[in-house]
């Protein structure tokens, strides 16, 4: 503890670190605890029912280069923590959406994954080192959890674990059935494009 006071940095990493536990295990003991397979089985099934429709990421984000070791917090306004990020590696990248009403959530996105998916616009770099990039709009599978679904957790494809609730979305690669997260309710209505809704419920 002498030690700590003595090193104000090193307490409050030690302080942001147990906020980051606590509110993981207080998210998993609130949220039953699935694997990818039952997500993959939801998403199946909700296909087969007409339950899902195409979207695709179209809004403009900001981004910048990842520092070796950071880690990124998301979080949604008025929801909190939403997932966090294991420490980024070389060539991992920030990425916050331009969303007000989300409190402009930020989250990593690997090296590959975000060649594969956004584009530079050759918008000036910001003060802080933000560039502009748009989303390359790939066309992807969603389904609307509906009322009364009890909240779960899973792990995303990047290794993250992430809670799903009633109202939010899941996305899923049409070409890779195990590529599939959550998107937070407000999150998907400010940065996706819906191309194919499904039909609605009788």
């Amino acid at each position: 503890m002498l030690d700590a006071v003595r090193h104000p940095k090193a307490w409050t990493a030690a302080c942001t670190l147990l906020a980051a536990v606590l509110a993981t295990r207080a998210m998993t003991e609130t949220a039953a605890e699935w694997n990818i397979d039952d997500v993959v089985a939801l998403m199946e099934r909700a296909l087969v029912d007409g339950k899902t429709g195409t979207a695709r990421k179209t809004k403009l984000v900001d981004a910048r280069p990842a520092k070796v070791g950071e880690i990124i917090v998301t979080a949604i306004k008025g929801e909190g923590k939403e997932t966090q990020s294991p420490p980024a590696k070389k060539g991992d990248w920030v990425v916050r959406n331009r969303c007000p009403e989300t409190g402009n959530e930020q989250y990593l996105v690997t090296a590959d994954r975000f060649t594969d998916r956004y584009r530079m616009t050759g918008a000036p770099v910001s003060a802080h080192g933000w560039r502009e990039y748009r989303p390359i709009g790939r066309s992807v599978r969603f389904h609307v959890l509906p009322p009364g679904t009890a909240p779960f957790t899973f792990v995303a494809p990047w290794g993250e674990p992430m809670v799903a609730r009633a109202g939010d979305a899941l996305v899923q690669d049409p070409k890779n059935d195990k590529d599939v997260y959550r998107v937070a309710a407000l999150s998907f209505a400010c940065t996706y494009e819906v191309v194919g809704s499904p039909p609605p419920s009788s």
